[in-house]
């Protein structure tokens, strides 16, 4: 089990656990997106099975994103910042972390099904 969570924190293939499945994790700075393979190079695993097999990874993220932001909010309520801020801060770790939650997403969707 704890291997399960190691191949899916490291983005390895769900099949044979060797090669990762982004080329590329993407930068928010430079407005890149994570470029996923077509297949695996060790085992020929297609990531992508049929188009729209990804639609589902959608509630994964926001999953995550609910995740972030009420760790966020916990934080902010331990500090002695004006709740105002709150929603800068909110919106800023969702920009911050989008290529995070796309890759995870797709990750976990596909260890899944």
């Amino acid at each position: 089990m704890s291997s399960l969570f190691k191949n899916i924190q490291q983005e390895k293939c769900p099949s044979c656990s060797k090669d990762k499945v982004f080329s590329t994790k993407g930068n928010v700075f430079l407005f890149k997106m994570p470029l996923m393979k077509e297949k695996c190079s060790n085992c020929g695993f297609r990531f992508e099975k049929e188009p729209g097999y990804f639609t589902g990874a959608m509630y994964i993220s926001y999953g995550l994103c609910i995740i972030e932001m009420v760790t966020i909010f916990m934080l902010f309520q331990l500090t002695t910042i004006h709740s105002d801020y709150l929603i800068y801060f909110l919106s800023l770790t969702v920009i911050l972390l989008w290529p995070f939650n796309f890759r995870m997403s797709r990750i976990i969707w596909m260890y899944l099904i």
